[in-house]
């Protein structure tokens, strides 16, 4: 059952209903039976990794808090039992990739096999937040669950199970713990919060796919400002997909009563690198920051050790992304970015005072933001190729100045027509417009949510067939290509 269907609306329409009608104390026994039954129509097999997981780390929960004394023990196994998990199931094809490679560079020639593995949906979200609560119990940040009913619930809530938002233990059981009574505000902004990510996917990044496929499966074809642009594209595709998904897996847990953690918050209106991880995939980045860096001893041992910390911790984030060392490298040039930043921060300082800059001024903040943005459309480019010579290639490309293409039609040719290219600009230009408003402080699902029956019911019809004209029956739809799917 896919996120992107009328089926999962279905399904989660029919959840919600049944869940309203239960008595409190059945409904947590309910959304079970529904994780269970959304998580089982992508692949029945999978369900015993993800039950065996939970028991696993309930288990080390309840034995950290009962028996202290072997608490780090516990933990240490519990872990190391995780994450060998994830790295079976994920990152098998790669090690015997990089074995592979290593013989053939050394000896001329290998016959080293090791075949990928079916990945179960959604293990490199689910994983995580199972580490992240055996810490939890084990710093007492949180007590152990005694309701494996509830911590089950934790892990496998239907909304976030395949792309998340992570959350944490803390946020998230007690919810499920003293699930709500129907609340027709929750319902209202969760059908605008979903909404607004079907667009967001469907008229935006889906559209914005075409373009960036056309050109990344021919490089050798496309060259100068086409590949440029396409590469200041991509960042846009991956925020308004992965957006969109987040927004449709956090309306849908409103609907049912429960709230989930924001994911993004206007990244590309960030003025440094540092800022940006601060407000793109918000739930993966706190993570790291909580349960990798911190560990390692983030900012407290010395200035040297902290910038060590800081790529070992992006290196980490890069990998867990992907089975491929291109992920690693994108997620070590967003660290370098950030150290580097660290490191001039005494000189920019000088120059500002030197020149006598209003950092708070327009010009400024636009200036960094412009120079911000082009540094992590540089590291996407490893985010978006197999091969670092496939990166290599379009980075050679980009350098040739042919500013003619923006106006003798080049960007019809690459798979939308004009209508649909048009659609593509509108979509961006209003998701910018909403990501100012958001910076701001504005929230819009609630302004929109207070309007009257007749405004409110104007935007949700509109926006629900614009949708199917433009996104069900556009250009390029495909309810499976989630990016962050595959992660």
């Amino acid at each position: 059952m896919q996120i992107l269907s009328i089926y999962f609306l279905i399904f989660l329409a029919g959840v919600a209903l049944v869940e309203y009608l239960l008595p409190q104390k059945v409904r947590p026994y309910w959304l079970l039976i529904a994780d269970i039954v959304f998580y089982a129509s992508y692949k029945i097999s999978a369900l015993a990794v993800i039950i065996l997981g939970i028991i696993i780390s309930y288990t080390a929960g309840r034995l950290i808090e009962s028996k202290p004394e072997k608490g780090k023990s516990v933990l240490a196994v519990s872990i190391v039992i995780l994450v060998a998990s994830l790295s079976y199931f994920k990152y098998t094809g790669l090690i015997g990739s990089t074995v592979r490679d290593i013989q053939e560079l050394i000896t001329g020639s290998s016959d080293f096999r090791l075949e990928s593995i079916l990945v179960p949906l959604g293990i490199s979200y689910f994983i995580l937040q199972m580490i992240g609560y055996v810490v939890d119990v084990y710093r007492r940040k949180i007590s152990a669950q005694v309701s494996i009913v509830s911590y089950a619930l934790f892990v496998s809530f239907f909304p976030t199970v395949v792309s998340g938002p992570i959350e944490r233990a803390g946020n998230m059981i007690s919810q499920y713990e003293n699930l709500p009574d129907f609340d027709e505000d929750n319902i209202r902004k969760g059908i605008l919060q979903i909404i607004w990510g079907f667009f967001l996917k469907m008229i935006v990044a889906d559209r914005i796919a075409v373009l960036v496929n056309t050109v990344n499966s021919d490089p050798v074809a496309y060259r100068g400002t086409v590949v440029f642009i396409i590469a200041l594209l991509y960042p846009f595709q991956i925020y308004t997909d992965f957006g969109g998904y987040s927004n449709i897996a956090i309306g849908s847990a409103r609907i049912l009563g429960i709230k989930v953690m924001d994911n993004f918050n206007a990244p590309f209106l960030a003025t440094s690198v540092a800022e940006t991880w601060r407000r793109w995939h918000i739930s993966l980045s706190t993570w790291f920051r909580d349960y990798v860096y911190i560990p390692l001893g983030g900012n407290r041992k010395g200035k040297t050790r902290k910038y060590v910390n800081l790529l070992i911790t992006f290196f980490v984030s890069g990998l867990w992304h992907g089975a491929a060392w291109t992920y690693a490298v994108w997620g070590l040039i967003n660290g370098l970015f950030q150290v580097i930043g660290m490191i001039l921060m005494p000189i920019r300082n000088k120059l500002v005072e030197a020149f006598n800059i209003d950092r708070d001024s327009f010009s400024h903040r636009l200036y960094k933001i412009a120079s911000t943005f082009l540094l992590f459309s540089f590291a996407v480019i490893f985010f978006g190729q197999n091969t670092f010579s496939g990166a290599i290639l379009v980075i050679k490309n980009i350098w040739q100045f042919t500013p003619w293409v923006l106006t003798d039609g080049t960007f019809y040719k690459l798979g939308l027509d004009r209508p649909n290219f048009n659609l593509m600009l509108m979509g961006l230009s209003l998701m910018v417009i909403a990501d100012v408003l958001k910076y701001k402080g504005y929230d819009m699902p609630a302004i929109i949510s207070r309007q009257s029956l007749w405004i409110r019911w104007c935007i949700y019809i509109g926006a629900i067939v614009l949708i199917s004209v433009c996104g069900v029956w556009g250009h390029g739809y495909d309810a499976t290509s989630f990016i962050y799917v595959q992660f």
